[in-house]
């Protein structure tokens, strides 16, 4: 009885291998979006966000009528200064590279949460539209007040703090060693009265 299972077991494990083998080596595209925002104050107190993102093609075959959408981006809160929020590409080939940027000024002050962005593609085998979506924003701080730095002590830190940590744990090395342990006077006291 145990033959004909393990047997049984085998086949199943083979079949499960060469299957998932066949699904493993289909040419099929496989996309990666990253999406990445910049935030860029001016001298007349206005600011930018300038978007990019780079979408990498790790499958082993072409996606064809790539289509890069990003709806995120409110018209009451940002305003399109250069570029578009969508772009359309021909084809992107199998381990290749697309990138595209716009840049928005935003008219709101506040936190602002980035949702991923859509990029749609056909691939030859399937009749229906792929889709993949970009990597989510960090919530940005738009139109932040940002309290002013005290240069002079980032200075003395850049310059200072890596002699002030030495000598902290050289100080710390010689205090343990040149400090006798509590309980090795304890024990030595211990073993002299039992004598």
């Amino acid at each position: 009885m145990a033959i004909p299972l393990a047997k049984l077991l085998i086949s199943a494990v083979a079949v499960f291998m060469l299957v998932s083998a066949s699904f493993a080596t289909s040419e099929m595209p496989f996309m990666v979006v990253h999406k990445k925002a910049t935030l860029n104050r001016l001298k007349s107190g206005a600011e930018r966000v300038l978007v990019s993102f780079d979408i990498y093609n790790q499958g082993s075959a072409a996606a064809y009528d790539v289509t890069l959408t990003d709806n995120t981006w409110d018209k009451k809160t940002f305003e399109v200064v250069n570029g578009n929020t969508s772009r359309t590409w021909e084809r992107l080939d199998a381990g290749g590279i697309l990138s595209h940027s716009f840049e928005l000024e935003a008219k709101v002050k506040g936190r602002f949460h980035g949702a991923p962005a859509l990029v749609t593609f056909r691939i030859p085998t399937k009749a229906a539209l792929q889709q993949a979506y970009s990597t989510p924003l960090l919530p940005l701080d738009i139109l932040e007040d940002v309290p002013p730095t005290d240069l002079l002590a980032l200075r003395v830190l850049a310059k200072y703090g890596s002699l002030v940590s030495v000598i902290s744990m050289v100080v710390l090395f010689v205090h343990l060693v040149a400090t006798p342990s509590s309980k090795s006077n304890a024990a030595k006291g211990s073993s002299k009265k039992k004598r």
